[in-house]
């Protein structure tokens, strides 16, 4: 443990007597200890301390050690250790007390009110010095153990925003914002789950931008990457149950999982996203079926049954899709009821 340098430390000395004090610090400032305040009472020491004239209040950190008079008019020291022990700022301020009485009663009361150590009156000029080292090193000793606790939180804290960020980079499609393919299939067996205890539908909506390729050929990749974004926004804008999840699938491929949703409610759904994107007026001057960006999306619901894998029911979706596009694309293909 590294020693305080001479002068390091602020020393407060608390005494009714003038005389005390000025000999206090003599001592101190001959000693090397160059900031030493004083004051004549326990109220005059908590206005330094940052109290009111009750010690009450959080405190503020002005000095290092206070030495305590014992005996003073007014709140005795005793009564005044206590009271800066109790602001939250101070908790950890080393209190020597001094004291003229060395009965065991004034020091087992001393200490219960949160002194750390005792000098006898008169004081003597080795003692004095020896105890107030000893209190700076420790009080120095506390300090470095707060100062690397809170580097120790602050980088706890700083590794569990970073741990949070990735995990929300492992289930999140960065172009889209939207849940990726991992985090689909996490809440499509969660759900699936969830549904075949309370006996409700799950339904799933799949969907594919009609003639992707030759918009990315005519357009260029920047826009069809904006193209993503825009339909990634307006999903998000139809999930309005907080079960409800859009995803991207893959590709220009999305998908939506719609908890206690029905075959008519998902359809229903669907149809205004399908409208949706094609309002949107996103120009397609190689689109087949219009001159704007269109989508075909396959639907497919079911009430889950508990132990049967839920990837049958994205097929099924799958399947509606394929022939949501053989029916001629930006049309809705609703699965068989299952």
């Amino acid at each position: 443990m590294d020693i305080p340098q001479l002068g390091s430390g602020r020393i407060l000395v608390v005494d009714d007597s003038a005389d005390v004090r000025a000999l206090i610090r003599r001592h101190l400032e001959g000693a090397g200890y160059s900031r030493v305040l004083d004051a004549a009472s326990a109220e005059e020491a908590f206005g330094l301390l940052g109290l009111d004239a009750e010690g009450r209040g959080d405190g503020r950190e002005a000095v290092d050690l206070v030495l305590l008079d014992v005996l003073m008019p007014g709140m005795d020291g005793i009564e005044a250790c206590r009271r800066i022990r109790e602001a939250r700022r101070l908790a950890d301020l080393p209190v020597i007390v001094i004291t003229a009485y060395d009965d065991l009663d004034t020091l087992r009361r001393s200490f219960d009110a949160g002194a750390m150590d005792f000098i006898g009156k008169p004081v003597h000029k080795d003692e004095l010095l020896a105890r107030v080292r000893n209190m700076l090193m420790l009080k120095a000793e506390m300090d470095r153990r707060k100062q690397r606790e809170a580097e120790l939180t602050r980088m706890t804290e700083e590794l569990m925003q970073h741990n949070r960020e990735l995990k929300k980079l492992s289930y999140h499609d960065g172009l889209t914002g939207l849940a990726n393919r991992r985090q689909f299939d996490r809440v499509l067996h969660g759900e699936w789950d969830r549904q075949a205890r309370e006996g409700d539908y799950l339904s799933i909506l799949v969907m594919d931008i009609d003639d992707f390729k030759p918009y990315n050929d005519t357009y260029g990749h920047l826009a069809g990457d904006e193209c993503l974004r825009k339909i990634g926004r307006l999903l998000r804008g139809h999930m309005r149950r907080p079960a409800d999840l859009a995803a991207r699938y893959g590709g220009e491929e999305f998908v939506c999982i719609l908890p206690g949703t029905s075959p008519v409610g998902a359809r229903h759904l669907a149809e205004d996203i399908r409208v949706g994107i094609r309002r949107m007026g996103v120009e397609h001057s190689g689109g087949t079926t219009a001159k704007v960006v269109t989508v075909s999306i396959g639907v497919a619901s079911a009430v889950p049954v508990a132990g049967e894998p839920p990837e049958g029911l994205v097929e099924l979706a799958d399947l509606a899709l394929y022939r949501a596009k053989t029916d001629g694309k930006d049309c809705v293909s609703v699965a068989p009821d299952v």
